[in-house]
């Protein structure tokens, strides 16, 4: 059983849900009111991207199990109604279906998808049937904006570009070359380091916009794109992929090239325990969020209950969702998605607001009549009028010679 499964478990067991009131619209109508928080998933169950699972799975389900505690949104408690896969990018078939399986579950909001190429292909359906959907991990800037019902607690890859890109210019490199698979995110954040790495007098000699250099999602072979990067003497070499950049590592090693000079990003900044240790000192990293404080990772890690939890990307991100979505609805005295959504940016201290960190420490100043401003556990300001948060830090990562697993260096804060 996934964590998140056993979270709702606890909270459904806990009591029981009431049926939706009714109160007199401005006519004299009934207006149906409701008053259940339903929540769908569409999260990566398989896939190249499931690595990243967890952190998220943790995320959601402390949210819950604090939800529970401090009694429930609107006095009930939340439900589970369903849990999709959104898969690989190349297995369409299987996201459609659980597209399809959202649209028929009552969810109000669904948590996903992880992949900005998944959300890209199915949030109109989703949003379109007035179902609010917000991801802990989009960053493809193609998603900026692409409804009213769409928002994200991570930050647009502009920023995150800009980091790494300032990253690689303050390192001395002249020459970049890219390895990028064919995905929204993966095209839109090289793009976006190419751009500002050009404008910084640096020549990209690889992989760049328009050259179709990219290769296919859950490609397993680069002799020949490692081949052709390692000709075009790139002095930087940076990895835009999410679970190939396992297979392309070890190319690259076994073609001499130097891992120091290697730059990953958020989707691919890991631990690699399969490789020899301290081969990849030197190599850096970008991803965007926090650094998690140690008691707020404590709690990630005792939330996680099907094994042990060794990263914590996109965990606080995703924790972040839960509650601005809970939030909202207290704060609209209603549970519906439309209800929800119009009180989203309110919640996230888009009107100023005293600032909070918790459910119950929010929800109490909501009661008390108080505007508020959740404050986020990713480190990210409040949603702007795209729905985008409007400041983030981007946490800069070094691989060294006793580990392969990334140490945080320093966060540097951006703006959209």
């Amino acid at each position: 059983m996934h964590s998140l499964t056993a979270a709702a478990a606890l909270l459904l067991a806990s009591c029981s849900s009431t049926p939706a009131a009714e109160e007199p619209g401005d006519d004299g109508s009934s207006t149906e009111t409701v008053d259940t928080l339903k929540i769908a998933t569409l999260l990566p169950l398989t896939g190249g991207l499931n690595f990243l699972l967890p952190p998220v799975e943790a995320g959601i389900s402390l949210a819950l199990s604090e939800i529970e505690e401090a009694g429930g949104v609107l006095g009930n408690p939340v439900e589970i109604v369903y849990e999709g896969n959104e898969a690989d990018g190349d297995n369409r078939p299987t996201l459609e279906a659980s597209a399809a399986d959202i649209l028929a579950s009552d969810a109000a909001f669904v948590l996903g998808a992880m992949s900005t190429g998944s959300s890209q292909h199915v949030y109109e359906d989703i949003t379109g049937a007035g179902i609010l959907m917000g991801s802990p991990s989009n960053t493809g800037a193609i998603m900026t904006g692409v409804s009213p019902f769409y928002f994200r607690t991570a930050p647009s890859d502009s920023i995150q570009g800009s980091t790494l890109a300032s990253l690689i210019l303050g390192d001395g490199k002249a020459t970049v070359g890219f390895l990028t698979f064919q995905d929204p995110y993966g095209t839109g954040l090289r793009d976006r380091v190419q751009e500002l790495v050009e404008e910084g007098g640096a020549e990209v000699v690889y992989g760049g916009k328009g050259t179709n250099a990219e290769f296919a999602a859950n490609t397993n072979s680069f002799s020949a794109e490692v081949t052709a990067l390692k000709d075009s003497g790139a002095e930087a070499i940076v990895i835009i992929t999410f679970d190939e950049v396992k297979s392309i590592l070890p190319e690259l090693m076994s073609q001499g090239l130097d891992l120091s000079n290697v730059y990953l990003v958020d989707g691919n900044l890991v631990d690699f325990t399969d490789l020899d240790e301290g081969v990849l000192d030197g190599a850096q990293g970008t991803k965007p969020g926090y650094e998690v404080d140690e008691d707020f990772r404590q709690q990630l890690i005792d939330a996680y209950t099907s094994g042990e939890l060794a990263d914590t990307t996109y965990g606080p991100e995703a924790y972040d969702l839960v509650n601005l979505v809970a939030l909202a609805a207290e704060k609209a005295g209603d549970a519906s998605a439309a209800a929800i959504q119009a009180q989203l940016r309110a919640v996230s201290g888009a009107n100023g607001g005293t600032e909070c960190n918790t459910f119950a420490e929010c929800r109490d100043l909501i009661a008390a009549g108080e505007e508020i401003h959740y404050v986020a556990r990713a480190g990210v300001g409040p949603l702007n009028e795209q729905n985008d948060p409007s400041t983030a830090w981007i946490g800069i990562y070094k691989y060294g010679a006793d580990s392969n697993a990334p140490v945080f260096v320093r966060s540097e804060e951006g703006q959209l």
